[in-house]
């Protein structure tokens, strides 16, 4: 039996990628779902974005959200029947489908698993939610502190004696959402080359934030975790893990675990010879040593401390911003940030020797390829006309022409 893949090999792929010649089809949603799709189509998959009629804005013309570059953008009605068919059409060429919808929509729209594989037996259905497909909350809304709270790993941060800090929205939507929904999907498709059956991926943001804190259950097991939060070995607890401000009001963060590493940091703030000073694991003493580090560290600024330990296996660096990242001389060494359709943004990563990723392009703006797209994915020229005039399918009138949507930006070891 031939997949999606093999069916449509001859058309054109993308330049490079270990992905190149995979065929995603993202029905639009938020935050963890396109993330696992910017991930598949920087690796080379080629991305279309179903998005809703409604959101095509004639008077936008540019998208300034990453997590929807690299792929193109179908404006479709779901309501309207032939939009949900359109849908089901695209899911026969497809290899993957992704959607975030509450359980049960998809299958109301006429798109769910059963709808599309229907047509097309391979197809791997990834499907992102908080709850999940099944459980008492599986139905009910929430965010990202939400998950992260019940699987356990929001309470792991923060200081002892503050309420627990969300972690931005890093370890429900990205680390335990869309990372998890990615690699769910790649294993489903190799798992797919033995059976030759596509399957359901059920990613679920609680699921994964739970799955990041599995070391920390080895940790409590062996009696190495029994303190509250903020008051253990890798919570900001130990003295030597932990952030400092420094004499600009800025941070640098401490890490040195092992002996040899604590005393490079020692000696970098003159304090190795210092008779007085409390032994490293010396636990009952850490407030002590918590703050003659602090008092040490405020005599310098924060680049001044890089510098002291820049070539040092001490574990200290400078607490960056996301925005000020890019100029640190290790990230610009490795292209770790780049441009792309103006604005700069996180690289593709991880790196291939062979087969590089690559930015594959700009974010679209709803609707903006819905022509070309259902020429390019088999719709007939003439059904496509009348799709668009039906309106279960809108253009936007922005093609996109003219964006730098052709520049690409490597991952290769070049970089």
């Amino acid at each position: 039996m031939s997949t999606p893949r093999q069916r449509h090999a001859s058309r054109k792929q993308p330049a490079c990628g270990p992905l190149a010649g995979l065929r995603v089809l993202e029905i639009a949603s938020m935050a963890p779902a396109p993330f696992a799709c910017t991930l598949l189509a920087d690796l080379g998959a080629e991305v279309l974005r179903v998005d809703r009629a409604s959101d095509v804005a004639p008077e936008t013309y540019r998208s300034t959200d990453p997590l929807a570059r690299g792929r193109r953008s179908i404006a479709v009605d779901l309501k309207h029947p032939d939009g949900a068919a359109l849908v089901r059409r695209l899911a026969g060429t497809a290899d993957v489908l992704v959607e975030g919808f509450r359980p049960g929509v998809a299958e109301r729209l006429g798109i769910g698993p059963e709808d599309c594989r229907a047509v097309n037996p391979l197809l791997v259905y990834g499907r992102m939610t908080g709850w999940g497909q099944n459980g008492p909350l599986a139905p009910r809304a929430g965010h990202d502190i939400t998950y992260a709270a019940v699987s356990g790993a929001l309470g792991l941060i923060g200081p002892h004696d503050r309420p627990p800090v969300p972690p931005v929205n890093l370890v429900g939507d990205f680390g335990g959402g869309g990372m998890l929904l990615a690699v769910g999907i790649l294993a489903a498709l190799y798992e797919r080359e033995r059976s030759g059956r596509g399957q359901v991926v059920d990613a679920a943001m609680v699921d994964g934030a739970a799955l990041l804190t599995t070391a920390l259950h080895g940790l409590r097991a062996a009696g190495q975790w029994q303190g509250g939060r903020g008051e253990n070995l890798l919570d900001g607890g130990a003295p030597f893990y932990t952030t400092y401000e420094t004499a600009d009001g800025g941070y640098v963060a401490v890490g040195p675990l092992e002996e040899k590493f604590y005393a490079q940091l020692l000696a970098g703030l003159g304090l190795a010879e210092d008779p007085d000073l409390p032994a490293q694991y010396d636990r009952a003493r850490w407030p002590e040593l918590r703050q003659r580090l602090a008092a040490a560290f405020k005599g310098r600024t924060r680049d001044e401390w890089t510098a002291v330990f820049d070539d040092t296996d001490a574990c200290v660096a400078p607490v960056l911003s996301p925005w000020e990242a890019h100029n640190h001389q290790h990230n610009a060494a490795r292209s770790v940030f780049t441009e792309s359709g103006g604005m700069r943004q996180p690289a593709p990563a991880p790196r291939f020797e062979r087969t590089p990723g690559e930015i594959q392009g700009p974010p679209p703006v709803p609707g903006q390829d819905s022509r070309s797209a259902l020429v390019d994915w088999g719709v007939d020229v003439h059904e496509g006309d009348r799709l668009l005039a039906s309106a279960a399918v809108v253009q936007h009138p922005y093609t996109g022409e003219n964006t730098g949507a052709n520049t690409r930006e490597s991952t290769g070891e070049k970089r």
